[in-house]
């Protein structure tokens, strides 16, 4: 039965998927309004056709262009995140070459960042900045990797670059960390022996995880925005650590059920 209906889900999945692209394209080729809202609506139908449930707590900062940044579980933050809000995310280079996957996050118009070549950080953060600058929301993923959804790693300040984009009025962009976890599974109180069927992390190759994570059934998430932050009041390095601080306590508190 799990196995049919994995199939069923993946199925659906690629049918709608290979239909919209074409359109999302069209509609980020065009520079069209609703390019935005697109991957929003078609993240929330395949939240709903994976059976995941999201709580969310708060909601992201008003203010025009913020930089989210939060822990990574797995491949499926992507649809979490897109489905709570329509945010682009900022990635590694190596993920625009990526079969598929790689398509997609360029229709999700993904800031690509070579992270091993300094010579091209000051051309991936003016980009960050005009999109900022142009009212979009954009998520990056500090931690650098992702984890098993147990816990948070460190914060790598080195990867807050973006942070350093500064708005109209001469202030810093807002930076708001935000914390997921990985609940329930069917509805029930999840353990930590049960996310790894969810989590993406290590060495696991991403095609027969996503098959696996299917197999897995409905999963609960709890997604907790927190207050904004900025370098206007403290550096690069204290950003990194009250961000990773308020991330880990709020991922501790929804795993222990206290949110």
């Amino acid at each position: 039965m799990e196995r049919i209906r994995a199939a069923v889900i993946l199925a659906a999945f690629l049918f709608v998927t290979l239909l919209l692209m074409p359109l999302q394209w069209l509609a980020v080729t065009c520079g069209f309004g609703w390019r935005k809202k697109l991957p929003h609506a078609y993240h929330r139908f395949v939240a709903w056709l994976f059976g995941i449930h999201i709580r969310v707590i708060g909601k992201p900062a008003s203010s025009h262009g913020v930089l989210l940044v939060a822990n990574h579980t797995s491949w499926l933050d992507i649809v979490i995140f897109s489905a709570v809000a329509p945010i682009s995310f900022i990635a590694k280079a190596e993920v625009n070459a990526w079969p598929f996957f790689g398509s997609l996050a360029r229709l999700q118009r993904t800031v690509f960042v070579e992270r091993t070549r300094r010579s091209q950080t000051g051309q991936a953060r003016d980009a960050i900045a005009a999109r900022l600058g142009e009212g979009d929301m954009l998520m990056l993923f500090p931690e650098g990797t992702s984890s098993d959804g147990n816990s948070v790693l460190n914060f790598k300040s080195a990867l807050l670059g973006a942070a350093e984009a500064v708005m109209d009025d001469g202030r810093h962009v807002p930076v708001q960390p935000v914390s997921t976890a990985y609940v329930g599974r069917h509805g029930m109180p999840m353990g930590r022996e049960d996310r790894p069927f969810y989590a993406w992390y290590g060495d696991m190759e991403l095609v027969g995880h996503l098959w696996e994570a299917l197999k897995a059934g409905p999963l609960d998430v709890v997604v907790q925005f927190h207050a904004p932050l900025s370098l206007d009041s403290m550096d690069r390095k204290e950003l990194a650590q009250a961000a990773e601080n308020l991330v880990r306590r709020g991922q501790i508190s929804a795993l222990s059920g206290l949110v």
